[in-house]
């Protein structure tokens, strides 16, 4: 008989799910360390170590976002309030509407590599590809190749931005969210840009922040991407599939876990989103124990990412994925 998502969350110890204050605001006081590190490095480095200086203050601002993104799920804090007004602080310096972001991964989250419906990273089908336009080809063919590393930033500015993405419920909240994000920027650009001139606004924001996005964007395609993992339509879809076989635990150096809160531990995370990002790496020794034999591990290197983006274009409902190759011969 087949496990169900509940039976690996009932596998879980129950010390996976407590929430810790202290061990939050240590995480929220290591990213706003490591920022202001960052920066003070961007600010003090000659020219030829800038790109290194951008790419750690990158990294560190990927902890803000993972704090908002536990603060997404309630898990950072017991107060709905209080996961609030984290969450749109700490993704508010990188233009991301709380509210918004907070919905639109609510449901990645319960349609996990479900057909048409998961919002994240979902290949398109034959025909989607073949009734888009040359140019619209060309640009899906960028991003899901060399491009990889910008698509976080289309989806974005796509989805993030238009109330109309959420269920008429939801849409104040988002209207919100997106007027903190707009106040943010009217103050902070102008300031920046008068303050260091247009060369500080790409010094000191523009960089720092496409730092950001390639690793949301590699977190996030790697999370749920490899030839063998599967898409289902909705009446073949089940969640043991999605969760615990198709979510896949890759390992960073220790450096880069360490700034971004383990978001790379994601299984547990796709098992239960009641589970701290502090408590994550308990919940997946766990998981190895008892649903080892389920689950995908990989390291992260540039081979994982030529072998996602080499193979991983389009839709097959049998094989997963096909190359674009594969349907140029084909027509």
């Amino acid at each position: 008989m087949k496990p169900q998502l509940k039976d690996v969350i009932k596998s879980l110890p129950k010390a996976c799910f407590q929430k810790s204050r202290r061990r939050a605001w240590q995480r929220v006081a290591l990213s706003v360390g490591a920022v202001l590190l960052g920066y003070g490095a961007i600010a003090l480095s000659p020219w030829f170590l800038l790109p290194f200086a951008w790419f750690f203050t990158g990294t560190a601002l990927t902890g803000f976002f993972v704090i908002g993104h536990d603060c997404g799920h309630r898990s950072f804090a017991r107060q709905r309030w209080l996961n609030d007004l984290v969450g749109h602080t700490l993704m508010m310096p990188l233009i991301y509407p709380f509210h918004s972001w907070r919905l639109l991964h609510d449901h990645h989250h319960k349609t996990t590599n479900q057909t048409y419906i998961d919002n994240a990273w979902q290949p398109w089908t034959e025909e989607d590809y073949a009734n888009a336009s040359p140019f619209i080809q060309g640009g899906y063919r960028l991003f899901r190749q060399g491009l990889w590393w910008l698509s976080s930033i289309i989806h974005w500015a796509g989805y993030h931005f238009d109330p109309k993405e959420v269920a008429p419920r939801h849409r104040s909240q988002v209207r919100f969210s997106i007027a903190v994000v707009i106040g943010f920027a009217a103050v902070f650009f102008p300031t920046l840009i008068w303050a260091t001139g247009w060369w500080g606004l790409v010094k000191f924001w523009v960089m720092p922040w496409l730092g950001f996005h390639f690793w949301l964007s590699t977190f996030t395609l790697v999370h749920h991407t490899l030839p063998e993992i599967q898409f289902r339509p909705v009446g073949e879809w089940d969640a043991y599939e999605a969760q615990v076989q198709g979510t896949v635990h890759c390992r960073y150096p220790r450096w880069i876990e360490i700034l971004c809160h383990d978001i790379n531990v994601h299984i547990p995370h796709h098992v239960s989103t009641a589970i701290p990002s502090y408590n994550l790496a308990i919940a997946h020794r766990s998981l190895q124990q008892h649903w080892g034999h389920d689950m995908i591990e990989r390291r992260f290197s540039w081979q994982l990412m030529q072998d996602i983006t080499r193979e991983c274009h389009l839709y097959h409902p049998q094989r997963a994925y096909q190359r674009f190759s594969e349907f140029r011969r084909q027509r």
